[in-house]
This record gives C-alpha cells, structure tokens and sequence, in this order.
C-alpha cells in the first residue's frame, strides 16, 4: 500500500512535467506565478517519492537481512 501510494505520487510528479514540458498551450490561463508554483510543487511531490520509494526498499533490505 505505502508503495503504490509512493508510485503513484511520483507518476503524477512525472506527468505534470510532462504536461508542461510537451503541451504548454495547457497551461494556458495560468500566471507566471502559478506555473513556478505547480513545477515547484510536483518536483516537491517527486523528491517526496523518491524519498518514500527508497525508504521503503531500505526497509525491505534490512529485514531481508535479518531473516
């Protein structure tokens, strides 16, 4: 469960960038502030996951150590 949740942040991280990256019509009515506010947050919401994703397999590494 915690690692669907952690994959699912960073897809949704990943295809923001997408978005703004490869369609930028999309952004459309949007100021200046609010692009840097929304790449601001899903690079946030992207470190947040790699963060959780590699916390949760260090966690799978030292029980696999232990057993």
């Amino acid at each position: 469960m915690l690692k669907a949740g952690a994959e699912h942040k960073k897809a949704k991280a990943l295809l923001t960038f997408e978005l703004f990256n490869d369609y930028p019509a999309g952004i459309g009515d949007h100021t200046t502030g609010d692009f840097y506010k929304n790449c601001e947050e899903a690079l946030q919401m992207y470190i947040d996951s790699k963060d959780e994703l590699d916390a949760l397999e260090e966690l799978k590494m030292n029980r696999d150590e232990q057993i």
